[in-house]
């Protein structure tokens, strides 16, 4: 929540589509990508200051915690009031952490300077995600633009063999 309380307009790059991220407490800054829908919403956003969000950072968990009880009881559903402002945080980690299999990548992304603090973020991964196995969708490019196609499509390289370069993704 202290991030996005001292978040800036001169933070957001729209051109890179990256936000730079002051570090909080005793973590990292750091410089994150966004999506295009993401700086759409920013964009639609009245820009009455410096500061993105108005609200001090008792406000926005106040703001936070209406908008979800609301939400909450419109939708019958109690099982929203268990989540929290950082609970995105949690499943940020545990599910970049799937994907990648990359506890330091994780690591870079929260801002953490030590991975004990991340294993925090992640330890539920193996529990949400338990499959027994590791399995892989391959493909094989022999242009760059094949390779660009697989990239954008979340493959990610893993070597080249008689000039045939190999890709794989989670199923």
């Amino acid at each position: 929540m202290g991030e996005a309380q001292r978040l800036r307009w001169v933070d957001i790059d729209v051109h890179r589509k990256t936000v730079y991220i002051q570090a909080e407490k005793d973590s990292n800054s750091r410089v994150l990508p966004i999506s295009e829908q993401l700086l759409a919403m920013l964009n639609r956003m009245k820009k009455m200051n410096d500061n993105v969000f108005q609200a001090h950072k008792h406000g926005l968990g106040v703001t936070f915690t209406s908008l979800r009880n609301r939400t909450a009881i419109k939708l019958n559903n109690p099982r929203l009031k268990a989540i929290h402002l950082h609970t995105f945080r949690h499943w940020k980690a545990t599910t970049e952490y799937h994907k990648t299999k990359d506890i330091v990548h994780v690591k870079e992304m929260l801002g953490h300077k030590s991975i004990l603090s991340t294993m925090v973020y992640i330890h539920i991964e193996a529990s949400l995600y338990h499959t027994g196995n590791d399995d892989y969708q391959c493909k094989i490019a022999k242009t760059i633009e094949e390779a660009t196609n697989l990239i954008e499509n979340g493959f990610e390289y893993i070597t080249e063999i008689d000039g045939m370069r190999l890709f794989r993704k989670r199923k």
